[in-house]
C-alpha cells in the first residue's frame, strides 16, 4: 500500500485527545480511514453491522460504481466483456490479471478441458443424498469433497497448488452440478465430451442422454456462456468475503470454496433468481399480465407483505449493467426457442414498464437487476429452477479463487476476526445448583 495521501482527524465530544488516521486512496472508487490502529490509540472499535461501511481488503480484481451502474472485471466493463470474449476468456482475465491472446487462450482452453471430470467415487458419495435433496445441499458436499481426492494440492500456502486447484474447479463444477441434477431426475450420468465449449459441454451433461445424439444449440451456448461471465465476480459480496475469511485459516482451496457455496444458498442472495421467477409464477396464477398493476399496488403497501422480487440491489442505485445484457440474452433465447410470446417474459416486460415509470419505485431507484432476466432464461434453457443457484456457483467459482488466491498474496493478509459490541452480562459467579 502506498504511503497516506492525507490524515483524518477523529476527535471526542468528552474531551479525550483527538487522533490522526491515515486516509488511503485507490485508483478508483471511495477513499479508505485506515482504523487499523485505532484501538491500540483509542481503546475502541468501529461498530459496522454487515460491514457496509468497512474495506475488508484491498483487491485490483473488480470494481462497482453503484451510483453509475457500472461493473468492471481488471478494468474492463461487463458490456465489453461479455460482447467480445467468452467465459473462459473471463477466467483467464480474473485469474492472471489479462485477456489472452490466440496462443494462451487455446493453452488454458486445453488446461481446463482436460480436467473436466470427476474421479468415479464422487458417483458412490452422490448415492448417499436423497434423490429430492436440494441441489445447493449436494453441491457443497461436492465440492468439499474435492480435498479428499486431490492431496496433492490442498496447501494454499503453495502458488502451484492453488493454481492447478483453480483449474481443477473452474474445469469440475459444470459436471458436478450436472451430476446432481441428473441424480435428482434419476437419469445416467453423461460424461464430459472435450470437443464442446465449456458452456456446450455443461449443456450436453445436462440434456443429453445415452439413447439418442444431443446437438447443442449455439443461441443457448452463447446465453449460458454471457450467465457464466456476467457472474464470475461482483466485488467483495457475502459469499466472497466467506471465502476469504475461510481461506484466512489456511484450510484447503476446495474447503474455502465450498463455503462459499453454502453461503450463495442463502435466497438473499444467489437464490434470489430463484425467487425472482417464484414471484412471476405466482402473479400468473393469479390473472397474468392484467394484475400486474395490483401486484405492483400491493408491493408499495408496506402492510401487505409483499415483496417485489429481481428489482434493487444493496449496490446498485442505478440500472444494474448486466440487467440489461440479461435482458437481450432473454429475448434472443425466447425467439431461438419459439417462446417470444412466453407469458412469464410478458409478465416480466409489464413489471419493468411499471417499476421505471411510477414515481414511487423510480425516487427509490428499484431498478431490475441481473436475477430479474436470469431465472427466465434458464427456465426457457431447461434448468430447472432448483438448479438455478448451483449455475450462479458454477460460474461464481472462478471470482472466489481469484479473490482467495490475490488474499492469500497480501502481504497484509491475517486470519480474519471481527470484533464486536458486548451487550450481555457481566461477570458473575455460578452458585451451587441448590442456591440457584
Amino acid at each position: 500500500m502506498k504511503p497516506a495521501d492525507t490524515q483524518a482527524t477523529l476527535s471526542f465530544s468528552n474531551g479525550r485527545p483527538s487522533i490522526d488516521l491515515p486516509v488511503y486512496g485507490g485508483s478508483i472508487g471511495p477513499d479508505v480511514i485506515d482504523i487499523r490502529k485505532l484501538y491500540a490509540q483509542t481503546g475502541m472499535f468501529t461498530y459496522d453491522p454487515g460491514f457496509l461501511s468497512t474495506a475488508s481488503c484491498q483487491s485490483s480484481i473488480t470494481y462497482i460504481d453503484g451510483d453509475k451502474g457500472e461493473l468492471l472485471y481488471r478494468g474492463y466493463p461487463i458490456e465489453q466483456l461479455a460482447t467480445h470474449c467468452d467465459f473462459l476468456e473471463t477466467c483467464h482475465l480474473l485469474l492472471y490479471s489479462t485477456l489472452p491472446d490466440v496462443a494462451g487462450k487455446a493453452d488454458f482452453v486445453k488446461r481446463v478441458t482436460n480436467h473436466t471430470m470427476v474421479n468415479e467415487q464422487m458417483q458412490f458419495f452422490l448415492r448417499g443424498f436423497r434423490r429430492d435433496a436440494h441441489p445447493m445441499a449436494i453441491m457443497t458436499g461436492l465440492v468439499g469433497a474435492l480435498s479428499a481426492f486431490y492431496h496433492d494440492s490442498t496447501d494454499i500456502h503453495n502458488p502451484e497448488h492453488r493454481d492447478i486447484s483453480a483449474i481443477r474447479l473452474i474445469a469440475k463444477m459444470p459436471t458436478l452440478v450436472a451430476m446432481a441434477y441428473k441424480y435428482s431426475a434419476g437419469q445416467p450420468y453423461m460424461y464430459p465430451r472435450n470437443s464442446l465449449s465449456y458452456a456446450g459441454n455443461f449443456l450436453h451433461m445436462m440434456f443429453a442422454n445415452p439413447c439418442e445424439e444431443y446437438v447443442v444449440n449455439p443461441v443457448l451456448e452463447r446465453a449460458l456462456d454471457r450467465i457464466f461471465i456476467l457472474h464470475a465476480d461482483h466485488e467483495q459480496n457475502a459469499s466472497t468475503s466467506t471465502v476469504r475469511l475461510c481461506g484466512s485459516s489456511g484450510t484447503n482451496p476446495f474447503a474455502a470454496i465450498a463455503a462459499g457455496v453454502a453461503c450463495l444458498w442463502g435466497p438473499a442472495h444467489g437464490g434470489a433468481n430463484e425467487a425472482c421467477l417464484n414471484m412471476l409464477e405466482d402473479i400468473q396464477k393469479m390473472g397474468g399480465v392484467a394484475k400486474v398493476g395490483e401486484f405492483m399496488n400491493q408491493v408499495k403497501d408496506k402492510n401487505s407483505g409483499v415483496k417485489l422480487m429481481g428489482f434493487g440491489h444493496r449496490v446498485y442505485k442505478n440500472y444494474d449493467p448486466r440487467a440489461k445484457l440479461m435482458q437481450e440474452t432473454c429475448r434472443e433465447v425466447l425467439v431461438a426457442l419459439g417462446l417470444e410470446n412466453d407469458p412469464l417474459f410478458k409478465l416480466a416486460m409489464a413489471l419493468e414498464k411499471i417499476a421505471l415509470e411510477d414515481d414511487y419505485f423510480v425516487q427509490r431507484k428499484l431498478y431490475p437487476n441481473v436475477d430479474f432476466y436470469s431465472g427466465i432464461v434458464q427456465r426457457a434453457i431447461g434448468i430447472p429452477t432448483s438448479l438455478f443457484t448451483a449455475v450462479f456457483a458454477l460460474a461464481r467459482t472462478v471470482g472466489w479463487i481469484a479473490q482467495l488466491n490475490e488474499m492469500i498474496g497480501d502481504p497484509e493478509y491475517k486470519i480474519g476476526r471481527p470484533r464486536q459490541l458486548f451487550t450481555g452480562s457481566t461477570q458473575r459467579d455460578v452458585l451451587p445448583i441448590s442456591q440457584r
